[in-house]
């Protein structure tokens, strides 16, 4: 089907590589960020091999993922006994903290109960009060962004507890990089502020090399800091973009009465002012003079390159949030976001995209819920010469010569994903530079044999 909007054209016929992954790996990638965590995906032996693999790749870091190894037996008469050995398994392995428990297509389409399954689990095994989190999140709920953030709800669920006010601010993220947490957390501390940043796979994700190997990392959001979530300061929400339904900020304000502050990753000049205004405003805090020096050094940055960047016409591909954030920082740069595309659900990112793009006089096409095959083709007709999203999209370069910028989540043809740095003022900075230099290396390998082109053959 082909939606026509007054400013462009929303394309929802998926056919070949979609332009996103599965619902329960973006819970798999939640849960990774909580202290002590073990997850078991109740599915085929299949799914939780393949997600295993997708994740380890990109942060070049084992991944442990249990399953419930649901075969043809378990699919008629239900899953419940396969479930109950998994996690006998993993608490025996493992001895985690806290377990998370997604589900597959599989396991949703025959009707199973897992929250029931759990809580009869612990019952039986004498176990009041260990945290067994459950998150339905069949493959055709939505995709892994989906995933991510409705899991990280029913983390917050099931671990928060109404306590005394607190001065700490929740701060409630996306799927960046570790690198990015990290630079958040900096900026935070840089301010002298008071957090809880959830969840937090900065080290769990990528962690130092040390022996001996333990199987569950170190880090991640500390369950006892989860439970005092209720009596925040306030919460910032990275999330803009995502629906009330699956919102974690919006759950802790209707519960607990936290203050609610959604805003956009802060990449770019306004998105990262933003957050640091916002910060300033819950805190009274006064901006660390190390931060103004750093926007000034993007500030300078941005006139150093403004004069390639004019020649952009980028196509913009990933989730929603960081989709959002990359098209206002082409924006501030002067690179034309000609189409703007995401596998996942529409949420509000359509009508976020139309007011960003109100003063930009080019046509420009916005895809929802596509896949590859549409952005490339897309792409074409809009003449674009850079690509800027996760490793999936070197389908474009393949297919369509289009120079890719990799950002996001996976990137499996390159080392370093996990350390990729595209946030804050620093961030965006270093953004803004691997953007401009693939502009300027394509120019490069090709501006000769243009220009003879242009203006010898003719003559």
């Amino acid at each position: 089907m082909v939606k026509k909007n007054e400013d462009a054209v929303t394309y929802r016929d998926v056919n070949e590589n979609p332009c996103n992954m599965c619902m329960p790996m973006g819970g798999i990638l939640a849960l990774k960020g909580i202290e002590g965590a073990m997850v078991i995906v109740h599915g085929s032996q299949g799914c939780s091999t393949y997600m295993r693999r997708h994740i380890a790749e990109h942060f070049n870091e084992p991944v442990d993922v249990g399953s419930s190894a649901l075969n043809e037996k378990g699919t008629i008469y239900g899953g419940e006994k396969n479930v109950r050995l998994a996690l006998d398994n993993i608490i025996k392995v493992y001895r985690p903290k806290v377990i998370g428990i997604v589900t597959t297509c599989l396991a949703e389409t025959i009707g199973e109960d897992i929250k029931r399954i759990a809580n009869q689990y612990v019952l039986d095994r004498g176990m009041d009060g260990f945290p067994i989190i459950t998150a339905a999140t069949p493959g055709y709920g939505g995709s892994h962004f989906e995933g991510y953030f409705f899991t990280l709800k029913r983390v917050i669920m099931e671990l928060t507890r109404s306590t005394k006010k607190n001065n700490k601010i929740n701060i409630i993220i996306p799927n960046i990089s570790p690198a990015d947490i990290r630079e958040l957390k900096r900026i935070l501390e840089e301010m002298d502020i008071k957090y809880v940043l959830c969840p937090d796979f900065s080290d769990t994700l990528d962690r130092p090399f040390s022996r001996p190997y333990t199987k569950i990392s170190d880090g991640g959001t500390k369950l006892a800091d989860i439970a005092a979530m209720g009596g925040g300061l306030a919460t910032i929400q990275m999330g803009v973009t995502i629906d009330d339904a699956i919102s974690p900020g919006k759950y802790l304000a209707d519960e607990f009465g936290v203050p609610l502050y959604n805003i956009p990753i802060p990449m770019g000049i306004e998105n990262t002012d933003g957050f640091i205004q916002t910060l300033v405003e819950i805190t009274g805090k006064v901006i660390a003079p190390s931060l103004e020096q750093e926007r000034g050094r993007l500030l300078d940055g941005m006139i150093d390159s403004h004069k390639y960047n004019f020649s952009g016409r980028s196509v913009i591909f990933g989730e929603p949030e960081m989709v959002y954030a990359v098209t206002k920082t082409c924006l501030e740069n002067g690179i034309l976001p000609a189409v703007i595309a995401t596998g996942s659900q529409e949420g509000r990112l359509h009508e976020l995209l139309r007011v960003a793009l109100v003063d930009v006089t080019e046509e420009n096409t916005t895809l929802i819920e596509t896949d590859f095959a549409n952005i490339l083709a897309a792409s074409q007709d809009a003449k674009v010469n850079i690509g800027i999203g996760p490793s999936d999209g070197r389908y474009l370069t393949e297919k369509g010569e289009i120079p890719l910028v990799r950002l996001g989540f996976p990137i499996h043809d390159r080392v370093g994903g996990q350390r990729l740095l595209s946030l804050g003022y620093t961030g965006t900075m270093m953004l803004l530079d691997r953007i401009t230099n693939t502009l300027l290396e394509n120019k490069y390998k090709s501006y000769r044999s243009s220009i003879y082109e242009k203006f010898y053959q003719q003559s």
